[in-house]
């Protein structure tokens, strides 16, 4: 709690382990008084805002951090090699999500933020914080906690030890709400290729989509270069420079039959308006497009590939095979994409079990 001090108006705060100090009079805004009492620059600002005089701070340059705080931590991650090595995109939204999380106040009504919190004082039950007040979005809130785990447990090495715990180790993530991205049906691809033929980039799109099985990153740098004797050779772009995943897939007959039916252009088979290769972003936006002309709201492109794999599923494919196709690493990963498809393939083996007739006949 606050405490008055010497000084008429004054008082002190050491609520998150800094020790400040504060002009306050009733009618007027509080005012932070810089250095400590009997400083110059203390008196000067203190007899500035007892005469009502409120000066106004200088705002150009950059704020620097201070050491030893939050802000300071994540300044120096961003400058590590660990961080440096990650994608660009990955990269830029991660350093989004910590500038997010040091911008919070460090509760309501407070003039302070998170950037200013010493590490000692930065706990689990800060992460917590952080993290609760995106439980709205489970997704945004992991991703806080995800960030400052990844922040900390660069800091807390024997190499760096800039930290000596990390406070977001043990704080859980929210565990996922519904089923994710929705997994397009039959009748659904059924109407997308109804409403987009052959001959058409929508269909090419839904072709190298569905049939490989791969993410949207991977679909728009697919090109003639990365075939050799019907297989297609490459590596996934996501986590590429940090765990790179190398995959050869053969190309299925209905995609080969696809592909030569539609104009492509010469490094990569999907081109925009523009005679350009797609960007990631670029080609969801299309696809959503593409999605809604054919009425199908609910369907991505990430849906497909979840689709694929439950297709693969629902025909008796294993979960290896499925992960030599998808390139996932694990098979929890997996098991998320094929769960409907393998409850409905036991169930119809079970039943097929009870309706076989009896090997032996009863006694008479």
């Amino acid at each position: 709690m606050p405490k008055k001090f010497a000084k008429k108006y004054v008082v002190e705060d050491r609520t998150d382990g800094v020790l400040r100090f504060y002009f306050r009079k009733r009618g007027q805004p509080k005012v932070r008084l810089p250095g400590v009492p009997g400083s110059d620059e203390f008196n000067a600002e203190y007899y500035r805002a007892l005469n009502g005089v409120m000066e106004q701070k200088a705002t150009s340059g950059p704020r620097l951090s201070k050491r030893g705080t939050l802000r300071w931590i994540c300044e120096q991650y961003f400058g590590s090699a660990e961080y440096k090595r990650l994608d660009p995109r990955t990269r830029k939204v991660r350093r989004s999500i910590l500038e997010s999380c040091w911008a919070e106040l460090t509760k309501p009504g407070s003039d302070r933020i998170f950037e200013d919190m010493p590490l000692p004082a930065f706990s689990p039950k800060s992460v917590r914080v952080l993290r609760d007040r995106k439980a709205e979005t489970p997704e945004a809130a992991n991703s806080r906690v995800k960030a400052l785990r990844q922040v900390f447990a660069w800091a807390v090495q024997p190499t760096v030890e800039l930290a000596a715990t990390n406070p977001a180790r043990d704080v859980p993530y929210f565990k996922p709400s519904g089923a994710g991205f929705h997994s397009w049906t039959i009748d659904e691809v059924e109407k997308f290729e109804a409403r987009h033929p052959i001959g058409s980039k929508a269909r090419l799109a839904f072709g190298l989509l569905f049939y490989l099985a791969q993410r949207r990153s991977d679909i728009v740098v697919f090109g003639k270069q990365h075939v050799k004797n019907g297989w297609l050779r490459f590596t996934q772009f996501k986590g590429r420079q940090k765990n790179p995943i190398n995959l050869e897939l053969p190309i299925p007959r209905e995609l080969v039959e696809i592909i030569d039916g539609t104009e492509c252009g010469e490094l990569t088979y999907l081109i925009n308006d523009l005679g350009r290769a797609f960007t990631a972003n670029g080609f969801g936006n299309k696809m959503r497009e593409w999605c809604d002309q054919a009425g199908l709201p609910e369907c991505t492109s990430h849906g497909l590939r979840k689709a694929r794999a439950a297709r693969m599923a629902d025909r008796g494919a294993s979960s290896h095979q499925i992960m030599a196709i998808t390139g996932h690493q694990t098979l929890k990963e997996v098991d998320r994409y094929t769960k409907a498809a393998n409850q409905k393939r036991l169930a119809k083996s079970a039943t097929a079990i009870m309706d076989a007739p009896d090997d032996f006949a009863p006694e008479a």
